[in-house]
């Protein structure tokens, strides 16, 4: 008996349209590059490169700064369902998923993490009554500053009734970074035809997909408790917290491996390896093992391969462009903090382009618009 191929199940159809949200980014990055005269009052001046980039980057002389805030999106409600199924809190592994949207794109301009600050919006102050959830949040939250080694600065926790549902949180963070010295800047400057892609690990979904992966419950006769593998709930491996990967890019630092430029898969998936603004095809040789709870929802949401590697990480969670001397190098150094890590293919003259060869997919300069 044949079992019945599932109806494709869409981003688009789970609440989230990159064809209407990407405009909106595109506009605001053009009227914020008219700000950036704003700096020369101060003696300051932007990296112009960084625009568009992960991470905004500021010249204050004898080294850089860099920023980013970002939000963890809907993964939270995850944990939320989760703990009413198990009685378990995930707020410890949900504040890392946080810190990680936001320190996972610091370092793609090659950027220390130095610190970070929290924003926590409730739906009411009921939220924060809750100790076991709140002091989770608060020890996951400081744990992954320590792994990271930054200083947790502050933050703001409103209570808004009215915006946020009743009995849910909207979590972000910001952080700011220190490239210094200037050589350690990793904008795409240096990268060319020849340099080697080196893609490291995910741990899961990270935070990236939830949207997706919330409305596919739907379909689950067992809806989280469903196993994606022996032992292993769909809700506790979506809720797997995502690799924070600044040790490894400080690791690199210090091994003398400069990137010449990186990219944390997250929205978009495997696109965002197209995010440099330079023509360069892409093309991938090997691709790494996918995690069982990525391998079920491409499966149960009808995907084909171009739509899982377009949607999800599929196994990797961020990528690096090295020099091709570096690249066994740099997966060793990423093996000894503990990240898995594949030379994975290569930067080639010609169009614009992503050729994911061993399942046949190609992506190209159309199918991202960042700019």
């Amino acid at each position: 008996m044949t079992t019945p191929t599932p109806t494709p199940l869409s981003y688009e159809q789970a609440g989230v349209n990159y064809d209407l949200i990407d405009p909106l980014k595109v506009a605001a990055q053009r009227a914020a590059k008219d700000t950036a005269k704003n700096l020369a009052a101060h003696g300051f001046g932007e990296v112009a490169a960084s625009r568009g980039e992960s991470a905004y980057v500021v010249d204050v002389g004898p080294f850089y700064l860099a920023s980013i805030v970002e939000c963890l999106g809907s993964k939270a409600l995850v944990a939320d369902e989760m703990k009413a199924l198990t009685g378990r809190s995930y707020y410890a592994g949900i504040a890392q998923d946080t810190i990680a949207m936001a320190i996972n794109d610091l370092i793609t301009v090659g950027a220390t993490p130095l610190v970070v600050q929290a924003y926590w919006a409730a739906g009411g102050s009921e939220w924060f009554g809750d100790a076991q959830r709140a002091q989770a949040l608060v020890a996951g939250w400081k744990q992954a500053c320590d792994t990271c080694g930054v200083a947790w600065g502050g933050g703001e926790t409103p209570a808004l009734a009215g915006i946020v549902e009743a009995g849910r949180i909207d979590l972000a963070a910001s952080c700011t970074g220190l490239i210094n010295p200037k050589s350690r800047l990793s904008v795409g400057d240096a990268l060319a035809p020849g340099d080697a892609i080196v893609l490291l690990a995910s741990s899961g979904i990270h935070a990236n997909g939830l949207s997706l992966a919330r409305k596919l419950v739907e379909r689950l006769p067992q809806g989280y408790l469903t196993e994606v593998a022996p032992g292993l709930s769909y809700g506790e491996a979506l809720l797997a917290p995502t690799t924070l990967y600044s040790p490894v890019t400080e690791a690199l630092w210090n091994a003398q491996i400069v990137p010449h430029y990186s990219a944390n898969i997250t929205g978009h998936g495997w696109r965002k390896l197209l995010r440099h603004p330079a023509n360069h095809t892409y093309r991938i040789h090997s691709v790494p093992p996918v995690p069982p709870v990525l391998r079920f929802i491409a499966e149960h949401a009808g995907h084909d391969a171009r739509e899982a590697y377009s949607t999800l990480n599929m196994g990797a969670g961020f990528a690096l462009f090295v020099k091709a001397a570096d690249a066994q190098r740099t997966v060793e150094v990423a093996h000894q903090q503990g990240v898995a890590a594949w030379v994975a293919g290569t930067v080639e003259a010609g169009p614009k382009q992503l050729l994911i060869e061993p399942i046949g997919v190609r992506f190209g300069d159309d199918d991202l618009q960042l700019r």
